[in-house]
C-alpha cells in the first residue's frame, strides 16, 4: 500500500472514528478494551483466526461481538470489498465465539465505510443485502434487533415479518385500497426497492390506506415506527383525526389505544411516538435542533430553499428513527431541495400521490407498484364526473390600457393603504400584469356577474341556491379584491363569501365552516386549499388563476371531486338532491392549454341516454359515446336507491357499477394499449382501431345483449327527473264535481295491457295465465311491480288503478269494488286476481286475509283445538304480517313486533316445536 493510500485510509479512520463517536460507540484500540464500563464499543484492529486476516473495527453489543466494519480510502466503491468484510464477519477464532452472537457462524452486523460512504448488511434479513447508510446505526438499535431475533428468531427483522403477514380484512375497503396495500405489501416482501409508489385518485381515500398499511405493519409486520409525511401543515391535523377515528379491525378498538400518534414537535417526543406526522420543513428544522412549533407557522411551513438542504447526522433523530416513512401528496417537488431529507433515514419509503411527474417516477425508482386514475375512480362512485364552463373577457384575454392624466387609485401590496396618483404616461398591462401589476375591477366583477346570471340557467338549471363554489385567486391580494366584488355582485353578506388563506385569520375555522355551513358559499384561496384538502359538498371549482403545472391543476381539479352522502350534502345546499357531478369554471383559458387534461367523460353533450342505449345495443357506439355512456350511467348509479341498485342488478346478473368500470376500461389509453400488445403476439397485423373496437363490443355486452336492462334503466332514469315548465300559462276551463269514467277507463285497459306485456317477468303472472287460480305472489315481485308501474309513463300507484276501477263500477246496481281510504303494495294481488278474473269482487288485500283468517280459526275451533291468550298474540301478528307483506317466512318472527316476546325463541316457546306448521297453513289458508 502506497503511503498516499496509508493517509487516505488513515483519514477515513478519523471520519469513521468521529461518526461512530456520534453514534454513540466508545471507540478504542484492543488494548484500551473496557467491556465493563463500556458494553457498546468499537474496537480498532482486532486480528481474527488465522488466515482471516485483521478487521478494521469490531462491534460490540452488550459485550458481546456482533459485527465488524471495514474501512477504505474515500472514493472507493464499497460494493467490491464486500467479500472481505464478510470474511472478517465469519472469521471468528475460537475465543472469539465464545463471547460472539452469530447467524449460520457468521456475525448478523457487517459494514463497510470510506467515511464519506457507509454501507450494511444486517445478516439477520432474509436475504441479507447491503444498502447505503447515512451513517452508523446507534448501539441501542443494534441491541433492539438482536433481542428481536431472539423472540422470533423465524423471521427476525421486518423484511422476513412482512412476508407472513395475516390476510387482509377487505371489509372496510374500497377495492382500489385493497389493490394498493397488497401491491405495497408485495413490494416490502420482494425488497427489489427501497420505495414504493402508488397512484390513487384524488378522493379514492389514500389516507385511509395509508393508515390502514401502517397499523398492520406495526402490529404484525415488525416495523417499529412510521413517519408521516403531509403536504401542509393544516394536512397534519386532518391525517391526525384518521389515525384517531382508524377502528382496528381485529379487536374493535381505535389506533391510538395501541400506538402513540403525534404531530412532529421536536426530536426528543419520537421515542414515545409510534406514528409521527410532519411537513419535510418541520423534519428538516428538528435534524438541525431547532425548535418547531404546533401550530401553523407561515414562515417554516411555506419555505422553500434556493438550494438542496444540507443534512448532518442528529442524534436525536437518528436515521433508524424510522423503518416506514409515507409521503402523501408526493408529487410535489420535494425531491430537488428536499431530497436529503428523505434520504438520511433507512426507511422504506412510500409515495401516494394522484399525480405523479417524471421526477416522482424517478425518485421512487419507476416502482409504480397501484395505480387508480380517476375515470376508474368515476366508475366505482368513488368521485364524479366534470363538466366545464368557459367564461372569456376581453381584458382577460388582451389585456387593457389607461391612458395617461388618469387618476387612479394606487394600492400598497404589502400594507393595502391606497393612494390616488395621476399617470404621467399611458400604462398598457398585458393579460399576465393582470391581478399581479394592475387589478382590473371592471374584470373581477364582469367575470363573477357572468357566474352570477348563467349559475341557474346554464350551470346548475333549476337550482336556486349558489352551490359551494372555492375560487383560485392570484395572490392574496386578489383573493381580497374576488371576496369584495363577489358579496356585491350576489348582494350578501360577510358570511357569504370569505377569503381562506394562510394569511386570513383563522383559517381552519373558516375551512370548517365552509365545509359544514349553508351559510358560506364561496371560498376563494390561492394555494392552502389546492392539494389534500376535503371539502365534500364542494360543487363549483373556479380558476381566476391560470396554472402552468398539468400535475398542480389536477390537484386542484381534485378539490370538487368527492362524493357525499345525500343527507350531508342537502344539509349544507338544501335544493340538491345528489351530487353526482361538479363543475370547472374557467375564466382565464387553464383548461385549454395543451398539456392540461380537462376532458371529462361525459364528451358527447348532446347525446341522450335513450340514444346512447340504442348504439350501444346495435354496437355503433364510438370510443367518445362509450366514455359518455358511462359518465351517464356513473351519474345515475349515484342516485339510485339500495331497492333501485338491487333490481338492476338482478336484471343485468351484475351491478351497475361494473358494467361503468368496464366501459371505463375500454376507453383507457393504457389498457388499449396493453391489449393491443398482448394481440399483436397471436397477430402482428391487428391495429389498435381494431383492438378498441374489441374492447368496446366487450365492454357494451351486458347492456347490448339484455334489452330488458335497458328498458329498466331508461325507466328509473325518468323516475328521477321532474320536468318543471316555467313558460306555458294556464287557463282555467270550467270547474266542477265530475267522475271521468273516460280517464277511469283507459288506466284500467292500460294496466290490463301492462299485465299481458309484462306476464314473463313474474313467476304468479305466467301461473295466471297458464289457468292455475292458485298461484301466489311473493312481496318481492310485488314491491318491484309497484316501483315500476310508479315510474314514468304510467306514473301510477295501487290507488291510481284502484280508483278507477271503482269509478267504472259505481253505476252498477251492485258494485264489485269495495272502497278503502289507502292501499298498499298488497293490494296489488287483489287488483291482479281481479284484472284476470281470478276473483268476482276486488277487495282490499286485508279484508281478505283477515275474513280468510277468522274462517281459519273456526275451522281450528271445530277441529277442538283450543289457543292461550297468549298463542292467540302470536297468530294474530302472524296474520298481521301476512296481510302486510303477502306471506311470512321463519326469519320474519326475529323481526318486530315478534322481538318484543323473543323472537323465533318466543315463538318455540309458545307455539311449541310445530311453529314451522302453523307457518305453511297459514301462508296457505290466507294468501292468494
Amino acid at each position: 500500500m502506497s503511503d498516499d493510500q496509508l493517509h487516505a485510509e488513515q483519514r477515513a479512520r478519523v471520519l469513521i472514528d468521529a461518526q461512530l463517536g456520534a453514534a454513540g460507540w466508545h471507540v478504542c484500540d484492543l488494548n484500551q478494551l473496557d467491556l465493563i464500563n463500556h458494553p457498546h464499543s468499537a474496537v480498532r484492529e482486532v486480528i481474527m483466526k488465522s488466515g482471516s486476516g485483521r478487521a478494521d473495527y469490531v462491534l460490540y453489543i452488550d459485550r458481546k461481538i456482533v459485527g465488524v466494519i471495514e474501512a477504505k480510502p474515500e472514493g472507493t466503491p464499497l460494493s467490491g470489498v464486500e467479500w472481505q468484510s464478510a470474511m472478517y464477519a465469519s472469521g471468528l477464532s475460537a475465543r472469539q465465539q465464545l463471547r460472539a452472537v452469530a447467524v449460520d457462524g457468521r456475525l448478523p452486523f457487517v459494514f463497510e465505510a470510506s467515511g464519506t460512504e457507509t454501507h450494511y448488511t444486517n445478516g439477520y434479513d432474509p436475504t441479507p443485502r447491503a444498502r447505503k447508510l447515512f451513517a452508523f446505526p446507534q448501539p441501542q438499535t443494534l441491541a433492539r434487533l438482536l433481542r428481536e431475533a431472539a423472540a422470533e428468531p423465524d423471521h427476525p427483522t421486518w423484511r422476513g415479518k412482512v412476508r407472513t403477514l395475516p390476510a387482509l380484512d377487505a371489509a372496510p375497503l374500497r377495492p382500489a385500497q385493497i389493490t394498493a396495500i397488497t401491491a405495497v405489501e408485495s413490494s416490502l416482501a420482494e425488497q427489489r426497492f427501497d420505495r414504493s409508489l402508488v397512484q390513487m385518485a384524488t378522493g379514492a381515500g389514500k389516507t385511509f390506506t395509508a393508515v390502514t398499511e401502517a397499523y398492520r405493519l406495526l402490529k404484525w409486520g415488525g416495523f417499529n415506527r412510521v413517519l408521516f409525511l403531509v403536504d401542509r401543515n393544516n394536512l397534519g391535523d386532518q391525517t391526525l383525526r384518521e389515525f384517531r377515528d382508524y377502528t382496528r379491525p381485529d379487536d374493535g378498538r381505535k389506533f391510538t389505544e395501541l400506538y402513540n400518534v403525534d404531530k412532529l414537535t421536536g426530536a426528543g417526543m419520537v421515542g414515545s411516538s409510534k406514528v409521527v406526522i410532519s411537513t419535510i420543513q418541520r423534519v428538516h428544522s428538528v435534524l438541525r435542533g431547532q425548535p418547531v412549533p404546533e401550530g401553523d407557522d407561515p414562515v417554516l411551513d411555506a419555505a422553500v430553499p434556493n438550494a438542496p438542504v444540507e443534512i448532518g447526522y442528529n442524534p436525536d433523530l437518528p436515521p433508524e428513527a424510522f423503518d416506514l416513512i409515507v409521503v402523501d401528496e408526493c408529487h410535489r417537488s420535494i425531491y430537488g431541495v428536499w431530497r436529503g431529507v428523505l434520504e438520511y433515514f433507512d426507511a422504506h419509503i412510500v409515495g401516494l400521490t394522484a399525480t405523479p411527474t417524471k421526477q416522482t417516477f424517478g425518485f421512487f425508482r419507476q416502482n409504480l407498484v397501484a395505480e387508480y386514475t380517476y375515470a376508474e375512480s368515476v366508475a366505482d362512485k368513488v368521485n364524479v364526473d366534470f363538466d366545464v364552463y368557459r367564461i372569456s373577457t376581453q381584458i382577460t384575454g388582451w389585456g387593457s390600457s389607461v391612458e395617461a392624466g388618469t387618476i387612479v387609485p394606487v394600492r400598497d401590496k404589502k400594507t393595502r393603504k391606497e393612494r390616488y396618483e395621476s399617470l404621467d404616461e399611458d400604462l398598457d398591462y398585458s393579460p399576465g400584469q393582470l391581478d399581479r401589476a394592475v387589478t382590473s375591477a371592471s374584470q373581477i366583477r364582469l367575470v363573477l356577474e357572468t357566474f352570477r346570471d348563467r349559475l341557474f340557467t346554464d350551470i346548475f338549471r333549476g337550482r336556486s341556491t349558489v352551490p359551494k363554489t372555492l375560487i383560485f385567486a392570484k395572490d392574496d391580494n386578489h383573493a381580497e379584491e374576488i371576496v369584495t366584488t363577489a358579496r356585491q355582485v350576489f348582494g350578501k353578506g360577510n358570511d357569504f363569501a370569505a377569503k381562506i388563506t394562510y394569511n386570513a385569520k383563522n383559517p381552519r375555522d373558516l375551512l370548517a365552516k365552509f365545509r359544514n355551513s349553508p351559510s358560506l358559499r364561496i371560498a376563494v384561496t390561492v394555494d392552502m386549499i389546492a392539494t389534500g384538502t376535503d371539502v365534500k359538498p364542494l360543487e363549483c371549482v373556479f380558476f381566476m388563476r391560470d396554472v402552468r403545472s398539468a400535475t398542480y391543476f389536477e390537484q386542484m381539479k381534485g378539490r370538487g371531486a368527492r362524493t357525499i352522502s345525500e343527507t350531508d350534502f342537502q344539509a349544507v345546499t338544501p335544493d340538491a338532491l345528489a351530487k353526482d357531478r361538479f363543475v370547472i369554471v374557467d375564466a382565464v383559458g387553464v383548461t385549454e392549454h395543451a398539456y392540461i387534461d380537462a376532458v371529462p367523460l361525459d364528451r358527447e353533450r348532446s347525446a341522450s341516454l335513450k340514444q346512447l342505449l340504442g348504439k350501444a345495443a346495435a354496437l355503433t357506439i364510438t370510443e367518445d359515446e362509450t366514455a359518455t355512456l358511462a359518465s351517464r350511467l356513473a351519474r345515475l348509479d349515484q342516485q339510485l336507491t339500495s331497492s333501485e341498485q338491487g333490481e338492476l342488478a338482478t336484471v343485468a346478473r351484475a351491478t351497475l357499477t361494473s358494467i361503468v368500470r368496464g366501459l371505463v376500461d375500454a376507453t383507457d389509453v393504457d389498457k388499449q394499449t396493453s391489449a393491443l400488445e398482448t394481440a399483436r403476439e397471436g397477430n402482428p397485423t391487428i391495429t389498435m382501431a381494431d383492438v378498441v373496437g374489441q374492447l368496446i363490443e366487450s365492454a357494451v355486452t351486458p347492456l347490448a345483449g339484455n334489452p330488458e336492462l335497458r328498458e329498466r334503466i331508461l325507466e328509473i332514469r325518468a323516475s328521477h327527473d321532474l320536468v318543471i315548465d316555467e313558460v306555458s300559462v294556464d287557463v282555467l276551463l270550467d270547474a266542477h264535481g265530475v267522475v271521468d269514467t273516460a280517464r277511469a277507463r283507459q288506466v284500467v285497459d292500460s294496466w290490463r295491457s301492462y299485465l299481458d306485456e309484462h306476464m314473463d317477468e313474474i313467476t304468479a303472472l305466467q301461473l295466471y295465465y297458464a289457468g292455475d287460480r292458485t298461484a301466489k305472489i311473493t312481496y318481492t315481485e310485488l314491491r318491484e311491480l309497484a316501483a315500476r308501474i310508479k315510474r314514468p309513463p304510467y306514473n301510477w300507484t295501487p290507488d291510481i288503478i284502484w280508483n278507477a276501477y271503482a269509478a267504472i263500477e259505481v253505476d252498477l246496481a251492485h258494485p264489485r269494488v269495495r272502497r278503502a281510504d289507502r292501499h298498499t303494495a298488497t293490494d296489488l294481488v287483489s287488483l291482479i286476481r281481479f284484472t284476470l278474473g281470478v276473483d268476482e269482487t276486488l277487495v282490499p288485500y286485508a279484508e281478505t286475509v283477515a275474513a280468510r283468517y277468522a274462517g281459519w280459526l273456526a275451522q281450528q275451533e271445530q277441529a277442538g283445538v283450543v289457543f292461550t291468550a297468549r298463542q292467540r298474540w302470536w297468530l294474530d301478528r302472524i296474520a298481521d304480517t301476512i296481510a302486510q307483506a303477502a306471506g311470512i317466512s321463519a326469519d320474519d318472527l326475529d323481526n318486530a313486533p315478534f322481538t318484543e316476546r323473543g323472537g323465533i325463541d318466543g315463538a318455540l316457546s309458545e307455539l311449541g316445536a310445530g311453529v314451522a306448521t302453523v307457518l305453511f297453513q297459514l301462508n296457505q289458508a290466507l294468501t292468494a
